[in-house]
């Protein structure tokens, strides 16, 4: 079964939410993070090339 990524965050965010009951600051703290890290050049590139020595 291929669930899409955005749909299992989705799921596992709205859980986690629900069951822990986090305070708002620190969803919005982790939300601006990720976005400004996922902006950023910390991800790991898709176009990049992986150079295997095999």
């Amino acid at each position: 079964m291929d669930v899409p990524l955005w749909l299992a965050l989705l799921a596992v965010g709205y859980l986690g939410v629900k069951l822990i009951r986090p305070p708002w600051w620190l969803i919005a703290v982790l939300l601006l993070g990720g976005f400004l890290i996922a902006d950023s050049g910390w991800p790991p590139s898709s176009t990049a090339s992986s150079s295997s020595t095999t």
